[in-house]
């Protein structure tokens, strides 16, 4: 048989230069004239050897799988995994100690799952290139945590710390999926954009005040506006839009309040805030003011009502086919008893760091996902970066799309191969995204092409869905740093303390828009003719992501509200995980276990 081998070798060109130690390794190997075509020099040497039998047993191993699919086959790389386990949960629940010798603290567990896509020129370089983000020392570091779960049990009963099951035996178990159920009020793939007018853009606005003025009245506390323009001694209620007189920053000099055409014709009136205690105004900004106007050039402001009840905006907005599958949805959701816990990871772009196109973090990102099994994966935006140095100076050898379907939904892919049909992964995309429509509301992406489709859903930006019991809104456009530009508050001056950060966020949530600053942010191709309704937050989600420059938090946002004398109160938790990837080193993402309510909640932001 060696000489066999030998003579093999020989006829198609190759020498051994370790002679008996690679022949008593083929000898136990059924072998054909394939192996020297994984060669790159004519001479066969003894450490090549590992490499080339380990290609033989995926090839032979995936041989078996394609016959019987429910088989898994193990591997040395399942036992390398199982034996690693105990290190890597040490290193991640002890924050704050040295870090152990190893250079990464997860196994590529689903590095056995064939790839997706052979054509990757920018991942061929792993393995061998050293990068600032693969000599990081710290990884995995919690930063924050709100821990609103029993400590010692899970939703199952069994205990958070107790050993790890073999990764492998638990990935052929049945688990619970995650149901998804996205809100289609978006732009579609393929649309047509930016060809709205003045006329779309004045009816958008018009269209807001109108909702909230419908809002408040229903309420039953206000009575119905009158126009703020005209001159009067006595008390008033007005609804309309702030606006800033001048191309400068909004002050209390310079803020206009206009209202709609219905009950003002559209006129503005100047704005006298003295009389607020506290108060918190950015342009376009919808609001309702108690106030009067003695010389009909001034409202001189005395009560200042910034929010809309949570519970009469589906209402008040709704077509009344939506508004009956909204009164059933709420039935249903009270009905349940013993909600299920639903496990999420956020994370949001870019996906590599700026020295290269590796994208490393992202890699790391569901290394960490294959220990963790949470039953959502959402991924935020941008994927291919237009703002990255090698994507704005053309130094990319594939189109952009070349690049997001090698790069990202490979990964992604190869990700639920290694997890099973029960997982399931959200993609949201961003303007920034150099391969997509630059237009915001932002269609969904287009992946029909892919054999996992049903196992990732995409939705618009901004976009809403439903991940069993729990509604999660998100958008990538960062409107909290566009909001922190324009934002003009003033703090009670009893010392109460101000939450910046909660308070950005709750303008989101009261104005019912993802994005209600008007004149956008330069750089926002606002486009108010391409499915408005899609900027509307119908009904306060439980959970509101977005992603932003700013710092990372999670905040648990309160809504007050009173609806014919019966207070009503709706929470929602806002999360900003972060950026995945941070100039050339890494950033943060957040992890998130919602057992139906806030009291029994878990939620963490993790630095790479």
């Amino acid at each position: 048989m060696e000489e066999e081998i030998k003579a093999e070798f020989l006829k198609i060109g190759f020498t051994l230069q370790d002679e008996e130690e690679i022949l008593k390794k083929f000898s136990s190997l059924p072998i054909s004239s394939q192996a020297g075509r994984q060669l790159d020099e004519p001479v066969v040497k003894d450490e090549d050897m590992d490499g080339f039998l380990g290609q033989l047993q995926n090839e032979q191993v995936e041989a078996v799988v394609k016959k019987e699919p429910g088989l898994h086959m193990y591997s040395c790389k399942d036992v390398d995994m199982i034996l690693d386990a105990e290190d890597e949960d040490m290193k991640e629940v002890i924050v704050g100690t040295p870090p152990p010798t190893k250079s990464e603290i997860y196994s590529d567990v689903y590095d056995s799952v064939p790839p997706k896509s052979s054509r990757n020129i920018y991942s061929s370089e792993r393995k061998s290139k050293e990068t600032p983000f693969g000599k990081r020392s710290n990884t995995f570091v919690v930063k924050f945590n709100m821990d609103n779960l029993p400590m010692t049990e899970t939703v199952n009963g069994k205990h958070d710390h107790e050993n790890l099951e073999d990764d492998i035996i638990k990935r052929n178990q049945p688990h619970n999926s995650c149901s998804l159920v996205v809100q289609k009020s978006g732009p579609e793939p393929g649309c047509r954009f930016m060809y709205d007018r003045t006329e779309d853009r004045f009816n958008a606005l018009e269209n807001r005040i109108k909702r909230h003025t419908d809002a408040l009245v229903a309420s039953g506390l206000f009575e119905e506006p009158m126009d703020p323009s005209v001159a009067s001694q006595r008390s008033i209620f007005a609804v309309g839009m702030i606006c800033c007189d001048g191309e400068g920053h909004l002050n209390d000099k310079s803020i206009l309040l206009q209202s709609s055409v219905e009950h003002s014709g559209g006129q503005r009136v100047r704005l006298e805030l003295n009389k607020l205690s506290h108060f918190s105004f950015f342009p376009g900004q919808v609001v309702g003011v108690k106030g009067h106007n003695p010389s009909g050039h001034c409202l001189i402001a005395s009560e200042l009502v910034d929010f809309v009840p949570p519970s009469l905006v589906a209402d008040t907005n709704l077509p009344p086919a939506k508004k009956q599958a909204l009164d059933e949805e709420i039935q249903a959701t009270n009905g349940s008893c013993t909600p299920t816990e639903t496990s999420v990871i956020i994370a949001a772009g870019p996906f590599t760091t700026t020295d290269n196109l590796l994208f490393e973090p992202l890699n790391e990102l569901l290394k960490y996902a294959t220990r963790k099994w949470p039953q959502l994966l959402i991924l935020l935006g941008p994927f291919i970066d237009s703002e990255h140095p090698q994507i704005k100076k053309g130094m990319v050898d594939l189109s952009f799309d070349e690049l997001f379907q090698s790069e990202i939904l490979r990964m992604v892919q190869d990700y639920l191969a290694y997890m099973g049909s029960n997982a399931r992964v959200v993609l949201i995309p961003s303007i920034r995204d150099a391969n997509h429509d630059f237009v915001f509301p932002q269609p969904p992406f287009d992946i029909d092409s892919l054999d996992l489709k049903h196992q990732i859903a995409c939705i618009t930006n901004p976009g809403i869905f439903d991940a069993d019991e729990v509604k999660i809104g998100c958008c990538t456009v960062d409107i909290l740093k566009h909001l922190s530009g324009e934002e003009m508050s003033r703090h009670p001056m009893d010392g109460t303390p101000s939450d910046r950060l909660s308070r950005l966020a709750t303008h989101i949530l009261n104005q019912r828009n993802f994005y209600p600053l008007y004149p956008p942010a330069e750089g926002v191709p606002l486009d108010s003719s391409l499915a408005p309704e899609a900027l509307q937050i119908a009904s306060v989600p439980d959970l509101l992501i977005l992603p932003s420059d700013i710092k990372y938090f999670v905040k648990v946002l309160s809504l007050p509200g009173t609806t014919e004398g019966e207070e009503k109160t709706k929470k929602c938790v806002c999360i900003n995980p972060g950026r995945l990837a941070k100039g050339e080193g890494g950033g943060t993402f957040a992890e998130l276990k919602y057992q139906g309510t806030l009291d029994k909640m878990n939620a963490t932001i993790i630095a790479i």
